[in-house]
């Protein structure tokens, strides 16, 4: 009788700890779900951008970038001509010049979808498959040649288990979901009403 009180002793403690822990998790959570993380950076108070240059380095040739309030156009330097996109074989020879992987095979990536590894990056890219058992990708822009994204199988189990953690099952990025907010509030009642109970007196 005295060990079963024990483990139920010890259980109740071990629940009261674990509860102010989930409490804590929840109010965070609810906190990252309702406020946008874009105007916790303070995005909203920057000023539309004036015209910006950028001079750099592809395979040699320097390449002048001119961003115009965000809209991006780019000219050889010192000439001004037309800058081509790069072809598969230039992009495969630049992934061999930044990382110490092996690139296989490349292929152009032009349409847009939901929940990809290299979602974020601006279209068209180059998706770089590689000599890894680990299934590295190498995702590059073929105007500037700056890798864009590395993937692997690491990255893509990261990804799962954050898309299950904010519970945005398709775009896997967004944590404001209707989804994410509702199972929050449910959590933070459930952590408090099972904290009322630990110091409720039973009957």
């Amino acid at each position: 009788m005295a060990k079963k009180f024990t483990v139920r002793k010890i259980h109740r403690y071990l629940s009261i700890f674990i509860a102010i822990q989930l409490l804590l998790w929840t109010v965070s959570g609810i906190y990252f779900a309702f406020n946008k993380i874009e105007m916790v950076r303070g995005e909203q108070y920057r000023l539309p951008l004036e015209t910006e240059y950028r001079i750099f380095k592809r395979l040699g040739q320097e390449i002048i970038e001119t961003n115009e309030n965000g809209l991006k156009t780019y000219l050889s330097h010192p000439d001004k001509l037309p800058v081509k996109n790069l072809s598969p074989e230039e992009a495969i020879t630049i992934a061999k010049q930044k990382t110490s992987l092996i690139p296989i095979e490349v292929s152009l990536i032009e349409k847009e979808e939901r929940g990809v590894e290299y979602r974020g990056r601006r279209l068209p890219i180059y998706k770089i498959s590689t000599d890894t058992k680990n299934d590295i990708n190498i995702y590059l822009d073929p105007v500037t040649g700056d890798i864009a994204a590395i993937r692997s199988d690491s990255w893509r189990a990261w990804d799962l288990l954050w898309a299950l953690h904010i519970m945005d099952y398709q775009d896997r990025d967004n944590i404001n979901n209707i989804l994410l907010k509702i199972f929050s509030v449910l959590a933070l009642i459930s952590s408090i009403t099972g904290i009322i109970l630990f110091f409720k007196k039973t009957i």
